[in-house]
């Protein structure tokens, strides 16, 4: 009978080892999730971050390119009503265009 105790006690005991072991295993991985939480927290505001300084600087780009739209179209309806009004006085030859309407009318920008 101490024999069959003595199996009993070792196969406990290699049991007991091997749940151990697994407890320690799933301990270790959520100890290192948990310690790796803050860290990635910090890449996705470091990256959230620079995509805001990114879309900041291109938002400002494309208010300036408004802003010079803006005053191209003020240019050519005012020229376009001089040029209107020439022709409904028939004085002739109509006045060449102001400068930005014509330089974009030579290089499209």
């Amino acid at each position: 009978m101490s024999t069959v105790i003595g199996v009993a006690g070792t196969v406990a005991s290699v049991l007991a080892a091997a749940l151990a072991g697994w407890f320690s295993l799933r301990g270790s991985r959520a100890a290192a999730r948990i310690s790796t939480a803050p860290v990635a927290k910090q890449v996705d505001l470091t990256i959230l971050q620079e995509t805001t300084t990114r879309l900041d600087a291109e938002c400002k780009e494309l208010r300036q390119d408004l802003a010079r739209v803006r005053g191209l179209l003020w240019s050519l309806s005012r020229w376009a009503l001089r040029l209107r009004d020439q022709v409904a006085d028939r004085d002739g030859i109509p006045e060449p265009p102001p400068a930005d309407v014509d330089e974009y009318y030579r290089t499209g920008v």
